[in-house]
């Protein structure tokens, strides 16, 4: 079956850097990872990388005058300068490390929120985000008395874009959007959405975690303010993320947390902050995390992520063409062609967990629940789905172990 199917790359050859997806689990069961939207696993390289910083030159940075300071300092800001490059931001000044999107997306919300949003004031989010685009925004409409708004699903698993445009006036504040949907797939349409939002002078949010590991993502071709993603999800280590946000916008803003580095100076009376970026980098940063992310994004890079997003192309056309005959299974979302590396479903008469567990059992590890996506099942008329999510080393034997599995799964449930 999987012979009359090519794919863009050559997992086998990727497979070898990540010794965990070699192991078996569940009595000889061989390993099937398909929940890389929760988090992508790491490579050697990655992992290498991460002890060798604490062997050979960890230190604090930007603080001491000794080479081991020195040294993870140049290293930190080369992660920085691989970031800007990654998304092409035009500065290194727009490059904010935190950790993870959602502490980037609430620093947005507590330092441009606060200082920019008033009563009477609206922000548009979607119902498709996750909740960590979504509560912080609440929380930010409970504080200043802003109202928040929901752009519509359709019933395809597309936006509502015409629903968009009309609830875009000139009371709307921020857009904050995801590019790419952790429960459908959905690919949004981010600079024809720009476009719309600009109209009305509106600031655009963009959650890129599910899209920067698995596309190309170029802020300055977007026009988006403010871009927000995580390491975990792009082969990197947990606890770092990014938050890119257009220079002259950072500049207005103030800190959100307050303590050493973010200062120039400091007296009784008050203090004084530093330059950008280290005015939104409070404290001791991430260290670690932030020099293994950069043999992350090293290791994308020479993939190359078009080649990324090709590949998870024709797993999911495939995914889509070996689940439809299931019995009992739906789809969710959009068409392959409208869509990233996620498929999710649901399967009549059985609960989602009860799926997942049963999968587990056969060694395929999927994700079930509501993904931290309630607005969207409630839409979707459904409490829970089963996700299954894509990277470039998995292979079609992966998801014909998934469609195998599932048919067990049928007959156990009967």
């Amino acid at each position: 079956m999987a012979d009359a199917v090519s794919l863009p790359l050559d997992a086998a050859r990727y497979r070898a850097d990540f010794p965990i997806l070699a192991q078996t689990i569940h009595e000889h069961q061989q390993l099937v990872y398909l929940d890389n939207a929760a988090s992508s696993q790491s490579p050697r390289q990655v992992v290498e990388q991460w002890e060798l910083v604490y062997y050979q030159y960890y230190s604090n940075v930007h603080r001491g005058a000794h080479w081991l300071s020195e040294e993870s300092t140049q290293r930190y800001e080369d992660t920085r300068l691989a970031v800007q490059q990654l998304v092409n931001a035009a500065s290194t000044n727009e490059i904010i490390f935190t950790s993870g999107t959602t502490a980037a997306i609430n620093l947005v919300a507590r330092s441009w929120g606060d200082a920019e949003v008033r009563e009477g004031d609206e922000i548009l989010v979607t119902q498709m985000e996750h909740h960590s685009n979504l509560v912080p925004w609440q929380q930010l409409a409970a504080r200043t008395g802003a109202q928040l708004k929901f752009v519509p699903v359709t019933t395809t698993g597309t936006l509502d874009l015409e629903g968009l445009a009309g609830m875009l006036t000139e009371r709307t504040r921020l857009l904050a959007i995801t590019h790419m949907s952790n429960v459908l797939g959905t690919i949004n349409p981010i600079r024809q959405i720009v476009e719309l939002a600009r109209q009305v002078d509106a600031r655009v949010l963009l959650d890129a975690a599910q899209s920067i590991p698995h596309q190309p993502v170029d802020v300055q071709e977007l026009g988006v303010d403010f871009l927000a993603f995580s390491g975990h999800k792009m082969c990197g280590p947990s606890g770092v993320g990014v938050l890119y946000g257009r220079e002259q916008l950072l500049e207005e803003m103030p800190p959100f947390l307050g303590g050493g580095s973010m200062i120039d100076t400091v007296s009784e009376e008050g203090f004084t902050t530093a330059r950008l970026p280290a005015k939104f980098e409070a404290g001791t940063p991430p260290i670690v995390p932030v020099l293994a992310l950069k043999s992350a994004i090293d290791y994308l890079s020479e993939i190359g992520l078009e080649q990324i997003h090709r590949h998870e192309s024709a797993l999911v056309e495939h995914a889509h063409r070996l689940l439809a005959p299931v019995d009992g299974l739906r789809i969710l979302g959009p068409e392959p062609a409208a869509k990233g590396g996620i498929v999710s479903f649901v399967m009549e008469g059985i609960h989602p967990l009860d799926v997942s567990h049963a999968l587990d059992q056969q060694g395929v590890a999927i994700r079930s629940g509501h993904h931290c996506a309630m607005p969207l099942h409630e839409q979707l008329g459904v409490p829970a789905s089963c996700r299954a999510s894509f990277y470039f080393y998995n292979t079609l034997e992966d998801i014909e172990r998934l469609v195998e599995t599932l048919g067990k799964a049928r007959q156990l449930f009967g």
